[in-house]
């Protein structure tokens, strides 16, 4: 089945140095964008993984090279995601998101990078918090729980796929199984991208899930001593673990979101004690005044 699209899916996946999202950098990112109607429009990437503090470029992890086949020395030419950040995000503008697994690593990775490049001086108009994001491992677990090799062999003819660990490879499969997925469960999943994206599972305010949105829609501490508790009661009470977060080992995405929401807050304290006194206050305040009692 060929989805329904009102604006273009972006599926994306990305190999990278290692998996830890604040240390580690993309070497390889592979965009396919299918456009309503169907056309499709495929990019990808060789990036040299570069360390903005060392200046220098960022090893590879042998485990990693394991899996996804690239070497540190078949990177040396290619260039850095600072010089090809513009490109990129003129393919994600206007765009809904689709990955396999993506919501959790590709995301997270990809906005890391965009906000490295932008700490290095690079403007670039995108908020990856907007699209729509459709994860189709998410909906394979929800319905048939394994991987995407599984997934591909299960939804699209019982075939493996070639080249599996290769970013472009995965992005192609990614998207001929959620299309596998629509003819297989018509009476569940309807073809629209935003049904498919509600099974995102978890609402994540940051995309490290860090941070989750309650069903009030308040921010909630996803980790720690914290965990639980909504960041507001966590600002009104201990202000210095906003500090902490902003000079600790997080990914850059989950401090700016640490400090979108102090400056919310605060806003919002400022604007409570700017605000003209209410009726009833004005006559419990004169009350006490009356009976003697303003000062305890």
């Amino acid at each position: 089945m060929e989805l329904n699209l009102s604006r273009p899916l972006l599926f994306f996946d990305i190999e990278s140095t290692g998996l830890n999202i604040p240390t580690d950098s993309i070497i390889e990112l592979s965009f396919v964008k299918v456009m309503p109607g169907g056309e499709q429009r495929i990019k990808t990437w060789r990036i040299k993984p570069w360390d903005y503090e060392k200046r220098c470029q960022r090893p590879i992890d042998p485990k990693a090279s394991e899996v996804n086949g690239v070497t540190d020395d078949m990177l040396v030419g290619c260039p850095t995601f600072y010089e090809v950040a513009d490109e990129v995000v003129e393919w994600l503008k206007g765009c809904d998101l689709a990955g396999f697994n993506s919501a959790k690593f590709d995301l997270p990775m990809l906005a890391e990078e965009i906000e490295r490049a932008r700490l290095a001086g690079k403007k670039l108009d995108i908020d990856l918090h907007e699209p729509l994001m459709v994860d189709v491992q998410n909906i394979y677990h929800a319905m048939e729980p394994r991987n995407l090799k599984a997934a591909y062999r299960f939804y699209c003819g019982g075939a493996d796929f070639d080249k599996a660990h290769t970013a472009e490879a995965d992005t192609l499969a990614t998207y001929e199984v959620l299309k596998g997925q629509l003819d297989k469960y018509p009476d569940v999943l309807k073809n629209d991208v935003k049904h498919l994206s509600s099974y995102v599972g978890k609402r994540y305010v940051d995309f490290a899930g860090q941070l989750i949105s309650n069903d009030d829609s308040e921010a909630v501490i996803n980790f720690g001593k914290h965990k639980g508790k909504t960041a507001r009661e966590v600002y009104r009470t201990d202000r210095s673990y906003f500090a902490w977060i902003a000079g600790g080992s997080f990914a850059l995405d989950t401090k700016a979101q640490f400090e979108r929401l102090a400056r919310q807050y605060a806003e919002e304290d400022r604007a409570e004690r700017n605000r003209p006194a209410s009726k009833d206050e004005l006559n419990s305040l004169a009350a006490k005044f009356n009976s003697g009692k303003l000062f305890p």
